[in-house]
């Protein structure tokens, strides 16, 4: 059964908390109010859940910033999700490109990452194109990805898919990392998603 290919499959598409990390990808005050006002609330609402979810669980999250002079700083609201948060100033679209980041994600030790940002069909599409070619298995959130317009954002998923990415959701995820109800993190996430 080694070399089956659903077990590939499912080795690829599970998650564990010891081998997974979140990565937020310029989750930015200026881009953001660029996005459709529509998807923003929701999509801000489930990125605060992912965030608490993975404080919650212990989960590492590498943040970037996408010229941040240009852009403005992470958003306050995720800022406040995840107090610890370290954003990394980048110029690259992909964050592997960027020598800080790429050391980061390298010495996180995690091989699994959360990918959530903006924009899903340029930044966090590119992202997901180096952590595929390092040899990570990138899970994209679907739910807290943003793109300025409909079309790029589905362009995005659909791409990021065909690279190799596993295409979730913030429920999807982080009960999957959970495995199963009861204790402390299971009643935390299940407060979150009320």
């Amino acid at each position: 059964m080694e070399g089956h290919p659903l077990r590939r499959a499912s080795e690829r598409q599970s998650l564990e908390v010891g081998d997974t990390a979140v990565l937020l990808v310029d989750y930015q005050e200026k881009l953001f109010s660029a996005m459709p006002e529509k998807a923003r609330e929701r999509h801000l609402k489930n990125t605060k859940i992912l965030l608490e979810g993975a404080q919650a669980l212990k989960i590492p999250v590498i943040a970037t910033e996408q010229y941040p002079k240009g852009i403005g700083p992470t958003l306050p609201q995720v800022r406040e999700s995840y107090p610890d948060l370290n954003p990394i100033e980048k110029m690259e679209f992909s964050c592997l490109k960027n020598e800080t980041a790429s050391k980061a994600i390298q010495a996180s030790g995690k091989r699994k990452f959360l990918v959530t940002g903006m924009e899903t069909h340029i930044c966090v599409y590119q992202t997901v194109l180096d952590l595929v070619d390092k040899g990570f298995i990138p899970h994209v959130v679907a739910d807290t990805c943003l793109s300025r317009t409909e079309e790029n954002y589905r362009v995005g998923l659909s791409l990021c898919e065909k690279a190799g990415a596993v295409i979730t959701g913030t429920e999807t995820a982080l009960f999957q990392l959970l495995g199963k109800a009861g204790g402390e993190e299971f009643k935390k996430i299940s407060k979150l998603i009320r």
